[in-house]
């Protein structure tokens, strides 16, 4: 009784704060006059959103599942990949991640024009992008998740005789697992961010993105956080659904007990 009641309390609080932010929200703008150029009230931002629903969605097709979806997973495989390679020679490590922290460091507003110009406007270039941002946590987090093994558990492997691929596969992995959950959840938000600022310089005529430029150029504020609404509760879904996985794979971690 008390645990089903811990999960209601984890719903109940969140929700209820966030129900209080959008009422305090609605009596400032309403009480202060704020102009609906400047922030619109979210009766407002509800009523863009209901009257949208067929641009919305399209426009989420368009950078959430082309864009950013395929841009993380992509990135991500790249990132485990490149890591078990690392992994394996040691020399690698001084060579490529120089390289990769090199890549993590390039500016997202220096990228996205770049990315366009190679593969055009549409959504292979928001992919690429996304790639690129979320190959480094990917890669990071992987190679410190192998690297949590100790002593102990590495000799004890050897003593059965344990090549190489027998040691990551039983051992090392599986170990390394909640450290590239770690990564996935920081590539989540960093793939739907990527995503959205890439089309801010160029992209099909339809776009959270796009949207938002273009809606802001209209002083069309509604329609801006309408966007920005289906991008933080696409994001929030996001993270919950890798959480969830995470739960489901590495319940044997200590940090998934209790």
């Amino acid at each position: 009784m008390r645990r089903a009641d811990t999960q209601v309390e984890r719903i109940a609080y969140p929700a209820g704060f966030g129900l209080l932010v959008l009422l305090l929200w609605e009596i400032a703008v309403r009480v202060f006059e704020i102009s609906p150029a400047l922030l619109p009230p979210p009766t407002a931002i509800g009523a863009a959103i209901m009257g949208s629903l067929p641009i919305l969605w399209e426009d989420w097709v368009q950078t959430v599942v082309k864009g950013a979806l395929n841009g993380l997973w992509m990135g991500s495989a790249a990132g485990i990949a490149v890591a078990l390679v690392i992994d394996r020679y040691d020399f690698l490590k001084r060579g490529l991640l120089p390289v990769a922290n090199f890549m993590a460091a390039l500016p997202i507003v220096g990228l996205a024009p770049i990315m366009v110009m190679w593969f055009g406007f549409d959504w292979q270039s928001k992919a690429a992008v996304v790639a690129i941002m979320v190959f480094f946590p990917m890669l990071v987090n992987t190679l410190g998740g192998l690297a949590s093994t100790d002593t102990m558990q590495r000799d004890l492997m050897r003593t059965y005789a344990a090549g190489h691929v027998a040691t990551l596969v039983k051992l090392r992995i599986p170990a390394a697992l909640p450290f590239v959950f770690n990564g996935l959840k920081i590539a989540t938000t960093l793939a739907l961010i990527g995503a959205i600022v890439a089309e801010y310089f160029g992209s099909p005529i339809r776009g959270m993105g796009f949207r938002i430029t273009t809606e802001m150029g209209r002083l069309a504020t509604d329609m801006v956080w309408a966007e920005i609404t289906i991008s933080a509760l696409t994001g929030t879904a996001l993270y919950g659904l890798v959480a969830l996985i995470e739960k489901r794979v590495t319940f044997w971690h200590p940090s998934q007990r209790g």
